[in-house]
């Protein structure tokens, strides 16, 4: 079965291939056009381009990233239009001050490191097709985040769970239980097919990274997923599908009806995180999730400890 993420991969590739085929000299007078009209289209392909071929991911760069670097990339060239930045000859300043410009918008730590990950690639992807020597985000940094890991990551409680659980639908209740007892991000959980369904585990084969991984499944979320596939089953076709847009609009409105906050999908992930972590060990919570290194998990002990001391609070 075709996927969304093979098409998108397929035009990737295909883009990439559009200009690494081009003699040397075609391809910097191109982009040299490119850089000196402030063709925001054409300056992504050639990142996306230059990032397919020679960054870390390579072809498993994911349809997310790549939306999220395309952003940056065409603010970067909105920014560099207004503030007079010459991507064929740019100021060495140019990095921090536009670090310094993302900062006092207003923006997150972490979106402003987004945006700086996305122009330092196209000024790779700009060497790359010879327009430029000069980077000017070599040694710019965005500001320290004041706000704690375990903050960011706060996930919602047993008690907010379970009252989600009973207002929801069958089809919603099958996907929190994915998130929730799964431990899946939204994009792996919407991606599933009933073929990655194995006994007592779930076969997930594109995590964050490209990165496979076999998941236990709780009596719950089997019994749920039963009583799903009686009802929507079909061989090897999408247990729920629908796209992250959709499943968040869902989500919000299911919240305001419980009346519970709303604070994403991916807080059911932190959910099924901070419980494994303060009923089992960290070991099995990192395991569980997918992380490479227990350090990531460790963040989850913080929330753990909360949910110790209110759990003692009951007795």
């Amino acid at each position: 079965m075709i996927t969304i993420l093979d098409v998108y991969r397929g035009e990737s590739l295909n883009g990439a291939r559009r200009w690494s085929d081009l003699h040397p000299q075609e391809r910097r007078r191109r982009a040299v056009e490119a850089a000196q009209y402030l063709d925001g289209v054409v300056l992504w392909t050639l990142t996306e381009a230059h990032t397919l071929l020679y960054g870390s991911a390579g072809g498993a760069l994911s349809p997310r990233t790549a939306r999220a670097y395309r952003e940056g990339v065409i603010r970067f060239v909105k920014h560099a239009e207004h503030s007079g930045v010459s991507l064929i000859r740019p100021e060495r300043d140019a990095g921090p001050l536009y670090a310094r410009t993302l900062e006092a918008q207003g923006l997150a730590p972490s979106s402003v490191r987004v945006y700086l990950a996305a122009a330092r690639a196209l000024f790779k992807a700009l060497r790359w097709a010879e327009v430029t020597a000069i980077d000017p985000f070599s040694d710019t940094t965005a500001a320290k985040d004041k706000t704690a890991a375990w903050d960011k990551r706060q996930p919602y409680s047993e008690e907010e769970v379970q009252v989600l659980l009973e207002t929801s639908s069958l089809r919603d209740r099958t996907l929190i239980l994915l998130c929730a007892h799964g431990g899946l991000r939204i994009m792996e959980a919407l991606a599933l097919t009933w073929a990655d369904l194995q006994a007592d585990a779930l076969i997930v084969r594109h995590g964050k990274g490209g990165k496979g991984r076999r998941v236990t499944c709780s009596n719950t979320l089997l019994t749920a997923l039963e009583d799903w596939c009686e009802v929507d089953g079909t061989p090897d076709g999408l247990i729920i599908g629908a796209s992250q847009t959709a499943a968040r609009e869902r989500l919000r409105a299911l919240c305001k009806r419980a009346d519970v906050p709303y604070r994403g999908w991916h807080a059911f992930r932190h959910y099924a995180g901070t419980r494994l972590a303060a009923r089992t060990s960290l070991e099995n919570a990192a395991r569980h999730l997918g992380h490479a290194s227990i350090e990531t998990t460790r963040v989850y002990a913080k929330w753990a400890d909360r949910s110790l001391k209110d759990e003692l609070a009951r007795w």
